[in-house]
């Protein structure tokens, strides 16, 4: 078992309250007796000294004793062994198989997910401030949206599915809800699975309501037909709110505000499904080495209707050097009124699509943030791009690609040559009025290579 709490938990907590847990859990039934006689701040001390000595009876009498609205066991211990979960479930089902006054029983939330470490700072780490019974833990609830009954314990899960298979962990989860029906309702907000087959993760998804989870991302390598059986449970998923995900396929999509594709060679020539599953807007649409999105592809991005409202437009790696400069054009003028970020890096852009869109850019007034690296442009497009954006006056951000000019061959650039076009570009700014900077990046981004312009 692997207690999460930092090392500097321990050294904090005084010494004689440390020892005098370790002394008290040597006698168990006294140490259970004395449970109703300990103040509240002890109690988080104590759990942790039980759960590392895997002494399950006080652990049980721990949890039915409880003082906080909230257990984040998750944020204590990596995966908890099933004695812990077993001690910790034993003392929940006394709780609620015997219906225990409500006075009596504070505890309504079981955090099993990476979260409330500060809880376990707070009553560990110094035992000298003077905290609240009642703990720093807020207590979490489902969804609005979501038509559950009320249940006197919810429990929050994340399902993380990696290499380390965790689904034994979970079905014990599962397996114990259930057999608390109508008394428990467990959550699972958060699905992330990393290269696991998918049997593995659907027997989970079989036992667990998925319309409570919110946020997914998956980075898996499925074959055709295991994405369509996946997509069938994301089909259910009706409160989904941000999806990032590579090769999948989806179904219907009510409250979906933000998608992530990287790598989405599946989509050729197929985007208009993809869209057609989205019922409300999206505010953020990022796709990453689109390079086999085609130009039909584009196009339907500006006829979706759930597309008007974006926010935040990320095309990374598109191939559009051959492609008319209309769609991105049509795109851009639907979500001028409230795009606040653009980015149109590495999509082999030249200078007559840059020319084509620079009337509509520069009706996009809520604009933030604007990135056109990695293209192949001129120092004259370069300049008409500071000129139209000059009345952008939210602009914060802007990148922009080391001039063609610049390179004496494919990746080396001319240091004379850029420090004459930097101030050719530092008279525009100036000329322009308006204290600005903008970065020149070179081709190979990664190499970190960059130049920054400024007129103050």
């Amino acid at each position: 078992m692997s207690i999460r709490t930092p090392p500097t938990l321990l050294w904090r907590t005084p010494p004689l309250l440390w020892l005098a847990g370790e002394s008290l859990l040597r006698d168990q039934a006294s140490a259970i007796a004395a449970l109703e006689y300990l103040p509240a701040k002890q109690l988080p001390l104590l759990f942790i000294q039980a759960c590392r000595r895997r002494i399950p009876e006080p652990l049980t009498a721990m949890v039915q004793a409880w003082p906080f609205p909230v257990l984040p066991l998750g944020s204590l211990m990596r995966l908890p062994p099933v004695m812990v979960l077993q001690a910790v479930f034993e003392g929940l089902g006394f709780l609620l198989d015997q219906q225990v006054c409500p006075r009596r029983w504070k505890l309504r939330v079981l955090d099993l997910r990476n979260t409330g470490a500060n809880f376990w700072r707070m009553w560990c780490g110094d035992s000298t401030r003077n905290c609240s019974p009642m703990g720093p833990v807020a207590v979490q609830s489902s969804s609005p949206n979501m038509e559950h009954s009320l249940a006197p314990l919810e429990v929050f899960l994340d399902l993380n599915f990696s290499e380390m298979d965790g689904v034994k962990f979970f079905m014990y989860i599962i397996q114990w809800a259930q057999q608390k029906e109508g008394l428990v309702h467990l959550c699972c907000k958060a699905l992330r699975i990393y290269e696991v087959p998918f049997r593995r993760v659907r027997r989970v998804l079989d036992g667990v309501q998925l319309d409570c989870i919110q946020e997914v991302e998956v980075n898996c390598t499925w074959d055709l037909p295991t994405l369509g059986t996946f997509a069938r449970y994301l089909g259910q998923m009706s409160n989904l709110q941000s999806l990032a995900l590579c090769h999948i396929k989806m179904q219907k999509l009510k409250h979906l505000k933000k998608l992530y594709l990287d790598s989405p060679s599946f989509l050729q020539d197929r985007l208009d499904q993809m869209l057609r599953c989205l019922q409300t807007p999206l505010d953020k649409l990022s796709i990453w080495d689109c390079w086999q999105l085609t130009q039909s592809d584009l196009t339907r991005l500006f006829q979706c209707p759930n597309l008007r409202q974006l926010k935040s437009l990320c095309l990374y790696g598109a191939n559009l050097t051959d492609f008319s400069p209309e769609p991105l054009r049509a795109l851009l003028e639907a979500v001028a009124p409230t795009l606040q970020d653009l980015r149109l890096d590495n999509c082999a852009m030249v200078d007559s699509q840059v020319e084509a869109i620079l009337p509509v850019l520069s009706r996009c007034h809520q604009l933030r943030d604007f990135t056109i690296t990695e293209n192949p442009l001129s120092v004259a497009t370069i300049k008409q791009l500071l000129r139209h954006t000059a009345g952008l006056h939210s602009l914060e951000l802007e990148r922009y690609p080391v001039p063609l000019e610049c390179y004496r061959t494919h990746e080396t650039v001319d240091q004379e040559r850029v420090a004459l076009i930097r101030a050719e570009l530092t008279g525009i700014l100036r000329e322009l009025g308006q204290p600005r900077t903008i970065r020149l990046v070179t081709k190979c981004f990664s190499s970190g290579d960059f130049y920054d312009v400024a007129f103050s």
